[in-house]
């Protein structure tokens, strides 16, 4: 803490760190107390500290170490310790020398920045990339501009916290105000164009400060208006109102207008008595967020929503913006385009106000919209007008009948609507488990009763059902929950797809039929990573022996583009028997201690293992996968499938091959005593592996199961001994006669070259 100060109060200091009771430390000590008086009379603090765990509080290599602090920016000394005479040229150099243009920090020193610095640009990168050091060169031109608008440029290379905070590819720019991040996503070559961004930045303006009288002004004459309410005096509150300002001109986009009060009362009069806190008046009615104030994705998603919006009974008026969003959420939406110059406008909506009501019960959303550009878009050119949208067909439909008629144009509403009649097959219980089971590809539609968004649902799912059968997929339904809960189903409706019985969660919006049928033909003729639930994983790590888990969130560009780069590694992954799902659970992350999303968890017999490598090359993380020392397993002999043995084939020279079968009991008793000389086989270079699949004993000619098969480059010799003594098993697989090849100098490592000595 002493040390902070000191860092925090002194222009330049000296810090030797060391660990209390090393010897070396003492006499460096000695040496580097020569050099202490020369240091004060240049102005420059010499301290030492020795606390425990010093060197991860500070980042640095190893003790002990001798650091050079320059408003806060480090330098470490990296010549001998015991040289006080050099050590003192050294730092009276760095004291006199003028600074690299943009300072280097190290992992806490760049912590203490965020947190204290205002304004911050942080240049990230890494030692080994090409292209880092020249467009550091280019940044370096803007640093001394940046300093005149009170930002501070600074650069790190510590590639571990670049991966904390979700930087894999390099160099990357990250923004920082008040602490909150924002990444730099332009042309990083062009110091110009980074330059004019890091203005914008600082320049975005910042939501209005309104008083008491304000407040009660907008309530009364702004229909969407959010409160945000702070504590002037708190040193959280920049933070929080500076995560609300990254989204205030796209609330703004929404007609939703943001402003900020530092009013106690009046933040105690809506439901805060410890601010922060968020209100949303609608017409002046109000509504408290109670999410997480500083996810400000998850705060805009909340504002925008259809639901918040709507206000009244109703019709609702939205603005071209609102309406995109009600489209994405909503199967069907009835338009009605007016204008306030329009002299019928009027008498229309009355009449249409009283079949709101009737076409929400059937499932249309009803709006109006006043914007003439918008409606000629949709081909309408004569105000007012009712257009239809519906999630099968691109282009809406114009109502050509007469506005005045109110029932008529709620039955021409619930005939575009049109629902299909009943054709999905209903199962449950035992019947619909065996037929996913042995069923090759099988949808099946999850739902239950008195679920309004499942009927819905259902009506467009049936509209392809005979397209999916057309490409020889099995469409069907169930209410049965025991089922449901068995794969990990506890929301409805849902859809997943299982082939050969391994299931996989469609993600996307159900009321799309033709983006669902897609899907389900894509999961049929390619090979693609499966979304599971949480009890589906639990199953598969229980049974499968080589299972990647990509866990990821919704709405994350980088996810989106990681798991683009995993589907191109996806077969090679079958090749070697490993399995690949992706699934969406924070909380089952944090189980594996994942803190920063995407991640990727190895399971190897149930064993997880964390990726701790470059998401973005899936070749390094093809590379880490195969990894024989990341696929051994203690004490068991690998699985391997028919593509996997094929590969073996080729590349071992010595490999030894159980062939067996699932439903075998005694199978299973010469498994234990073969697994007990895995890792004494292993030692002599003897690869020794198992597969249960009578297709691949029929391809190597093996005609009784089990068996024990060696092969010496391709070449099989079948073990004729007793299967349950192992210690003849592994004298037989290492005695010249079985693995030597006649006319051939036989390869051998050590241990195999000490037994033939003997």
């Amino acid at each position: 803490k002493m040390l902070d100060k000191i860092l925090a109060e002194n222009d330049h200091v000296v810090v030797f760190f060391y660990a209390e009771g090393d010897k070396k430390a003492q006499k460096i000590l000695n040496e580097l107390e020569n050099i202490d008086d020369e240091c004060e009379e240049k102005d420059i603090d010499f301290v030492k500290t020795s606390d425990d765990d010093i060197d991860k509080e500070y980042d640095l290599p190893g003790l002990p170490a001798l650091a050079f602090y320059r408003h806060k920016f480090r330098t470490i000394y990296t010549g001998d310790l015991m040289k006080e005479e050099e050590i003192l040229e050294w730092v009276i150099d760095l004291h006199e020398s003028t600074a690299d243009v943009i300072e280097s920090v190290d992992r806490k020193t760049l912590q203490v920045l965020i947190n204290d610095v205002e304004h911050l640009a942080v240049f990230f990168y890494d030692d080994e990339c090409e292209s880092c050091s020249d467009i550091l060169e280019e940044l370096e031109n803007i640093d001394d501009d940046t300093d005149k608008h009170g930002i501070q440029f600074v650069k790190s290379n510590d590639v571990k916290l670049a991966h904390e905070i979700g930087i894999f590819a390099f160099p990357a720019l990250v923004y920082y105000e008040t602490g909150v991040p924002i990444m730099y996503d332009g042309n990083i070559a062009s110091n110009q164009d980074v330059f004019n961004w890091i203005l914008e930045q600082k320049a975005d303006q910042s939501i209005q400060l309104i008083n008491r009288d304000q407040l009660f002004e907008y309530i009364g004459t702004k229909d969407f208006l959010a409160v945000v309410f702070y504590k002037e005096d708190d040193p959280d509150s920049p933070r929080v109102l500076r995560h609300i300002e990254l989204i205030d001109d796209e609330a703004a986009e929404y007609g939703i207008y943001i402003v900020k009060m530092h009013d106690k009362l009046m933040a105690k009069k809506y439901g805060f008595r410890n601010p922060p806190g968020l209100t949303y008046f609608r017409k002046g009615k109000y509504i408290n967020y109670d999410g997480d104030i500083d996810d400000e994705e998850e705060v805009l998603d909340w504002l925008t929503s259809p639901a918040n919006m709507e206000m009244t009974d109703h019709i609702e008026q939205v603005n071209r913006k609102m309406f995109e969003k009600i489209r994405k959420n909503s199967d069907y939406v009835a338009v009605i385009f007016y204008s306030d110059e329009c002299k019928q406008c009027p008498r229309v909506l009355a009449e249409v106000e009283h079949i709101d009501d009737e076409a929400d019960k059937a499932g249309i959303d009803f709006v109006k919209i006043d914007d003439k550009q918008m409606a000629k878009e949709y081909g309408v050119f004569a105000l007012p007008a009712i257009v239809f949208f519906k999630p099968t067909s691109k282009e809406p439909v114009i109502y050509a009948g007469d506005l005045y008629e109110e029932e008529q144009i709620l039955t021409w509403l619930i005939t575009q609507k049109d629902p299909s009649g009943d054709v999905i097959e209903d199962l449950e219980g035992e019947r619909l488990v065996h037929l996913i089971e042995e069923s090759g590809s099988i949808a099946v539609y999850f739902y239950a009763d008195g679920c309004e968004q499942c009927t819905k649902v259902l009506e467009e799912l049936e509209n392809i059902d005979d397209d999916c059968d057309k490409h020889g997929i099995t469409f069907v339904k169930t209410r049965d929950f025991s089922v449901a809960d068995g794969y990990g189903v506890h929301e409805y409706p849902a859809l997943v797809y299982f082939e050969g019985g391994i299931p996989n969660v469609f993600e996307g919006e159900l009321s799309e039929e033709e983006e669902v049928l897609q899907w389900l033909i894509t999961q049929k003729t390619e090979d693609r990573i499966e979304l599971i639930t949480r009890q589906m994983l639990e199953t598969m790590v229980e049974e499968t022996q080589y299972l990647a888990v990509y866990f990821y969130k919704i709405n994350c560009n980088i996810c989106d583009q990681i798991l683009e780069g995993l589907e191109l590694i996806d077969d090679e992954c079958d090749v070697f028997g490993i399995h690949m799902v992706k699934i969406q659970d924070p909380q089952l992350a944090k189980r594996y201690s994942i803190k920063t999303f995407p991640a990727l968890v190895y399971f190897r017999n149930g064993n997880p293992l964390l990726f701790e490598g470059d998401l973005q090359n899936e070749q390094s993380v093809l590379e880490w996968l195969i990894d024989d020392d990341n696929r051994e397993l203690a004490d068991e002999i690998e699985e391997v499938n028919e593509r996997m043995l094929d590969r073996l084939m080729a590349e071992s020279t010595l490999l030894v091959v159980f062939f067996y079968d699932d439903d075998c009991a005694e199978c299973e008793e010469i498994l234990e005593e073969l697994e007990e000389i895995d890792g004494e086989a292993d030692m002599f270079g003897i690869d020794f592996v198992k597969i249960a699949s009578i297709q691949a004993a029929k391809k190597y000619e093996i005609v009784n199961i089990p068996s024990l098969v060696y092969f010496r480059k391709q070449v099989p010799v079948l073990y004729d001994g007793d299967l349950h003594q192992h210690d003849k098993v592994i004298t037989w697989l290492t005695s010249q006669d079985v693995f030597e090849i006649k006319n051939e100098i036989e390869e051998v490592n050590r241990k195999m070259l000490d037994k033939l000595l003997e």
